[in-house]
């Protein structure tokens, strides 16, 4: 079964990957690091582009990834894919390209993030590019945080309009498992996320005061606000987005890059600018 179904901006994320990472390398080439590629969230190596009716299958990014030789390669591939059977698929695919030093797992991103943390810890030759992709807001801040002080370009998908926008109730009406999910997913606690998102006014009528509680029209552009002021205490440079939306003009996810390096910064807002344009 390939992954889920994507729009023409699942092409364009994996593009703006696909060249990020040859930028890198082409960088990387000049000194003797050991690089490292990390995907977090693989899938089976295969999308969808379209609908039921009517769609086309590509390749995904790890695929476009192992692809990439010149002027040089990474020299260790990890994929992870929690689910077994799109983790067998994807290293049948991605083994085919490059049967060496790739290695695909079927575990939870959380846990082996703090393993490629650990692994990057313990020499400062060694240096990583990751994708973080996640299902839904299934990726926890603390997995984040192990990678704070170490040589890693961070490119992440966040979920800011389909996943945790539409966690926020416009009654403010949340659950307590859902307040969880949002303080796992950012870092931050729900007392910070209310104060940015919503308001509260005192109305008085007919029949007395009430608190009318009133959600900003501007919910996804706040979340992003708080989650990239997060993860500059991380990484220190966080790049502009590309904003990613649906048929309806809603957006539906920022795609991004993370880095203490101001040059992999410069790189990206190139990237995204030049293809946020197309949009």
């Amino acid at each position: 079964m390939e992954n889920e179904f994507g729009g023409s901006w699942t092409e364009t994320k994996i593009e703006i990957l696909e060249m990020y990472a040859s930028a890198y390398l082409t960088i990387m080439n000049k000194y003797p690091f050991h690089i490292t590629y990390f995907d977090g969230f693989a899938g089976s190596g295969e999308i969808k582009i379209g609908n039921e009716d009517d769609f086309k299958v590509i390749e995904g990014a790890a695929q476009k990834i192992v692809d990439i030789s010149s002027p040089r390669s990474f020299d260790i591939y990890y994929f992870v894919e929690k689910d077994e059977m799109k983790k067998q698929r994807l290293e049948t695919s991605v083994k085919s390209k490059r049967p060496d030093n790739v290695f695909v797992v079927a575990e939870d991103c959380n846990v082996v993030l703090k393993r490629l943390a650990s692994f990057l810890r313990k020499n400062k030759m060694r240096k990583a590019l990751v994708f973080l992709d996640p299902f839904g807001m299934n990726l926890d801040w603390s997995s984040i945080e192990n990678l704070k002080g170490l040589g890693v370009d961070l490119w992440l998908l966040s979920p800011t309009g389909v996943g945790a926008n539409r966690l926020l109730k416009k009654d403010l009406n949340i659950s307590e498992a859902w307040w969880k999910r949002l303080e796992k997913f950012f870092g931050v606690d729900r007392e910070l996320i209310t104060r940015s998102i919503y308001r509260e006014d005192i109305i008085t009528d007919l029949f007395g005061s009430r608190t009318v509680i009133t959600k900003s029209s501007q919910a996804n552009d706040k979340l992003f606000e708080i989650y990239t002021e997060k993860l500059k205490t991380i990484f220190g440079l966080v790049s502009n987005p590309y904003v990613i939306v649906n048929r309806n003009n809603s957006l539906m996810y920022h795609f991004f890059c993370a880095s203490n390096n101001a040059s992999a910064i410069k790189i990206a807002n190139d990237l995204v600018s030049k293809h946020n344009k197309k949009t």
